[in-house]
């Protein structure tokens, strides 16, 4: 291997560290806190790793936001690509048998993720086991989608279509079913979307600022279901409707979104609450510890909004910004790190 070759595989790597230790760092962050109200983290803010609280689990350790997102990318590690029914085998695993788990038990589950699990082992078509109704709109694929964002922004440099091919669809088809394990409504596949395309705009960015950056990966999201028609397979009505009901509304003008207080900003479990809270939170500051104490301290959903804010913060800011204190207690370190190299080298990318 040239030495060109291996800065460009060092360079993956960490691109690879810095998604999912964001990620994983926000998460572990929130656990401690996690159904706190926003008032008590006020009165007590998150500025440091801490250990026990909620879930009485010692400091560093992660949730089922990051368990399901390594188990994700242990299937595409192995699987060499996207398997949904191997995914789900790794989910079950997790559930039943503490699978990806920092201490070989599950602590946290969302009832949705528990409801899907359970309908695969009943014999459900994976891509068909998520909740497709409009109270099924929870944070549980938008928490584990970070692997199969990071597959789809480097390997596809340019997501631009031309007539013969239309790399977004494909883009779209892989999120849509990877959503739809265990989150199948429309709104949520497009919340996925949307996480994903920042996630290439970040990667793939060329100079822009963070919110042009973002800006840019919201509306070629929403102009591209906007502009869907029956060429696409993975389309319907309902995302359609998804567009003219402007649930995403506040995402279209940034520059005003960024201007919005607190108080206009939730953070429980609703999947767009918790995209809007990571943009929110990365327009607000400029680092990445800022950035995730942000979202941590909104309280609620602390784990979730964590992971999902710390890896795109993770990204934006790269992995050398994550706190090394932080890093150091993170449960199972080194087998995650591992798994990120393993990632990189599997010709998964």
């Amino acid at each position: 291997m040239g030495a060109d070759q291996k800065e460009k595989k060092k360079a993956c790597i960490n691109l690879i560290r810095a998604g999912i230790f964001g990620a994983v760092a926000g998460d572990a962050l929130g656990v401690p806190v996690e159904f706190t109200s926003r008032a008590e983290r006020k009165a007590d803010p998150v500025t440091d790793m801490r250990g026990y609280g909620t879930h009485s689990q010692p400091k560093g350790t992660w949730s089922d936001d990051s368990s399901m997102a390594l188990a994700t990318m242990d299937s595409m590690i192995r699987q060499k690509g996207i398997r949904c029914d191997d995914i789900m085998e790794k989910f079950k695993g997790w559930l039943l048998h503490g699978d990806y788990t920092p201490y070989g038990k599950v602590f946290d589950v969302g009832i949705t993720c528990r409801k899907a699990i359970g309908n695969y082992k009943s014999g459900c078509d994976a891509t068909m086991c998520g909740g497709d109704r409009e109270d099924d709109n929870g944070n549980g694929s938008l928490m584990r989608i970070m692997p199969v964002s990071l597959y789809e922004s480097i390997r596809h440099e340019d997501w631009e279509e031309n007539e013969q091919h239309s790399v977004m669809d494909d883009v779209a088809s892989d999120i849509h079913d990877v959503s739809s394990l265990t989150h199948r409504h429309p709104r949520s596949r497009m919340a996925c979307m949307i996480y994903t395309a920042i996630c290439h705009e970040m990667i793939q960015n060329k100079g822009g600022s963070l919110q042009e950056v973002l800006q840019a990966a919201v509306d070629r999201v929403l102009n591209f279901y906007a502009n869907a028609g029956e060429a696409q397979a993975w389309a319907d009505e309902a995302f359609l409707e998804e567009i003219r009901s402007d649930h995403f509304r506040r995402l279209r003008d940034l520059d005003a979104f960024r201007k919005l207080p607190e108080e206009e900003i939730s953070s429980g479990g609703y999947v767009l609450h918790t995209l809007e809270a990571a943009i929110w939170c990365l327009l607000q500051t400029d680092s990445y510890r800022d950035c995730v104490l942000r979202a941590v301290n909104l309280g609620d959903d602390t784990d979730t909004t964590g992971a999902v804010t710390g890896g795109l913060a993770g990204l934006w800011y790269g992995y050398d910004e994550i706190p090394q204190e932080w890093l150091d207690v993170i449960a199972s370190r080194e087998w995650i790190d591992s798994m990120c190299e393993q990632f990189a080298e599997a010709r998964v990318l």
